[in-house]
């Protein structure tokens, strides 16, 4: 009992974090500068190591943790 109350906790806590790293990230529409060329700049060639680039990860590793958790928490109602 005292793990389900454990997970839970980190459940919500994934789940606010999750929500506030795809708050924190540009729109779609930030991107169309690529059509005139703006792709070539520094930003652009480095997007990996941006802060842009960072919070795709985190939120990749977010959203990961999210369903492995959604997934052990409804297992072990059972």
């Amino acid at each position: 009992m005292m793990i389900r109350t454990v997970l839970t906790i980190i459940f919500i806590l994934v789940s606010v974090a999750l929500a506030a790293v795809v708050l924190l990230q540009e729109g779609k529409s930030a991107g169309l500068g690529a059509i005139s060329g703006a792709a070539d700049t520094y930003w652009g060639k480095n997007k990996g190591r941006s802060m842009e680039g960072t919070l795709v990860k985190i939120t990749r590793f977010l959203g990961i943790a999210f369903i492995v958790l959604a997934a052990v928490l409804n297992i072990s109602k059972f």
